[in-house]
């Protein structure tokens, strides 16, 4: 079965059920949270968030608990140069990944982090989830691909590579590559084959855990990092629809993260486009 889901919302009353509801209501068969605001360290407790009940209806409906994935903090920077930031950036982590743990969860999406300097930066990422994996054995850190705006690291795959290379339990990280990130850095998207040879060849496709499914207002190259609704941006729906069909990545978890309308997400339109339904 072909992995294709959204990014969607968790709140009072229902939470984790109220997230796989919308899930449903968009006919995602896979789904992507955050566990808390992504732009604050505030977070509800875990036993309020329904874990058992959500482990309840995924068994109802088939849906394996690895294909709820969780997307940590923007707020996290794990790259940075100023020693007590970049402790509270492994710290929070590690809570994150607790979190996630509690939840069951397998796969945790992390923005790299940013630092002028991007040899010291993987560096300091390497350092920040060796840290993490200390009290974890479970919870796989997949670094995402970005699109290079100001100081990111992670948006040429040799950086990936190079944090995973200083990550000593290679079994606890990953990476989820992201469509409009990967094009705006000014990767040549058009061939799922060929970018993911290019993949393999630099990182490893056996990194590979998540795919996030985007169109891009940019043009490749841009660094800007705008995501567009399928079919509306400069990468296309053709390009987006080979992505999600083919072959090597159908056991992978692709999820949407595409701008909601006034009305809210189009997540049900844009999967059904995808799929040539």
């Amino acid at each position: 079965m072909n992995k294709l889901g959204c990014h969607v919302s968790m709140s009072a009353p229902d939470y984790l059920l109220g997230s796989l509801a919308m899930a449903q209501s968009q006919d995602a068969n896979c789904f992507m949270i955050y566990t808390g605001s992504p732009q604050s360290i505030a977070r509800q407790p875990i036993d309020k968030l329904k874990v058992k009940e959500l482990h309840e209806a995924l068994k109802q409906n088939h849906i394996p608990i690895e294909d709820v994935i969780v997307h940590a903090p923007y707020i996290i920077n794990c790259a940075n140069s100023e020693a007590k930031k970049r402790n509270f950036a492994k710290v929070f982590l590690a809570q994150e990944v607790d979190r996630v743990n509690k939840i069951g969860a397998k796969y945790l999406v992390l923005h790299p982090g940013s630092n002028p300097d991007k040899e010291l930066g993987c560096k300091y990422i390497a350092e920040a989830i060796n840290y993490v994996n200390k009290n974890n054995n479970h919870v796989v850190i997949c670094l995402e691909t970005m699109a290079g705006k100001g100081n990111e690291i992670g948006s040429k795959f040799e950086e990936l590579k190079s944090i995973i290379k200083q990550v000593e339990n290679k079994n606890l990280v990953g990476v989820c590559l992201d469509t409009c990130h990967i094009s705006d850095s000014g990767y040549d998207i058009k061939d799922p084959s060929a970018t993911l040879k290019v993949f393999d060849d630099i990182i490893g496709l056996k990194y590979l855990k998540v795919l996030h499914i985007n169109d891009s207002l940019n043009e490749k190259g841009a660094h800007k990092d705008r995501h567009a609704n399928i079919g509306e941006g400069k990468i296309g729906l053709k390009t987006l629809k080979e992505w999600v069909n083919y072959p090597m990545v159908s056991k992978i978890c692709k999820i949407l993260e595409t701008p909601w309308t006034v009305d809210g997400p189009i997540y049900k339109k844009e999967i059904h486009m995808l799929l040539g339904k």
